[in-house]
């Protein structure tokens, strides 16, 4: 059987109602490009939504094989830091909670294979002790909110480290990828490992646990541009290293 891989989601609240007669409701959502790209890659995808009971978040990873956390708004920046600015879009304390303590769980209890996504590349480093730049233009940084271009197009390059499972998953030590955030990892939490870089600007664009367990995150999105070889090799890796942990659980 094909290994189910889970997709975190985001919340967004409609203000316009279908039948005015009903009140604003709150929907979760989640990019189809996710799902095209674990499809594609051999893999089952299923949504996970935000639980208002993170406990029932890891109830539910137990039935599945890896899971992915997308991208989506900020982080709150009072989970890791003392006040927020003012360009912080808005949070999701739902998902946030949910989210980190997912993350915790399967990366502190388990050996299940996990993939963070812009947004979740900041999640995990949160969830482990890490702490997020909360906008990267107020730092000295380029500009990384490139909404200009299309999903599926490069607007910068990253530079992996040699040897890095990143690398080796890539096949080079160079890429060019999209960008759509204004945050990213600052302090990386302990147990991982930054291992690529935005040039010029050194911004954290990935990080991964050494050694055999498979925990990545990057900070673009791969899933814009599953129609590259090296982008979609990142979920292909990821399907793999699932059908290798549902077979030994």
């Amino acid at each position: 059987m094909k290994p189910i891989i889970g997709i975190s989601c985001g919340l967004a609240f409609n203000t316009k109602s279908v039948d005015f007669s009903q009140l604003p409701q709150q929907f979760h959502q989640l990019s189809d490009t996710y799902v095209t790209a674990v499809e594609c890659a051999g893999g089952i995808p299923v949504i996970l939504p935000s639980y208002e009971d993170s406990e029932l978040a890891i109830e539910a990873a137990e039935r599945l094989d890896a899971v992915i956390f997308s991208g989506g708004g900020d982080v709150n920046p009072l989970l890791f830091h003392s006040r927020a600015l003012s360009n912080v879009t808005p949070i999701q304390p739902r998902r946030d909670k949910c989210e980190l303590a997912l993350a915790r769980h399967l990366i502190c209890c388990t050996d299940m294979p996990v993939l963070g996504i812009c947004r979740g590349m900041q999640a995990i480093n949160v969830a482990l002790g890490g702490d997020v730049c909360m906008d990267l233009k107020s730092e000295g940084k380029l500009e990384h909110r490139m909404s200009m271009y299309p999903r599926h197009m490069p607007s910068h390059s990253v530079k992996i480290d040699n040897g890095s499972r990143l690398s080796l998953i890539m096949g080079g030590t160079e890429q060019q990828v999209n960008s759509y955030h204004h945050q990213a990892v600052k302090t990386v939490a302990e147990g991982m490992v930054a291992t690529a870089y935005s040039v010029p600007d050194d911004v954290i664009e990935a990080m991964e646990m050494p050694g055999e367990r498979f925990v990545l995150a990057v900070q673009w999105h791969p899933e814009g541009m599953s129609g590259n070889e090296e982008q979609q090799a990142i979920f292909c890796t990821l399907v793999s290293e699932a059908q290798k942990y549902r077979a030994r659980k």
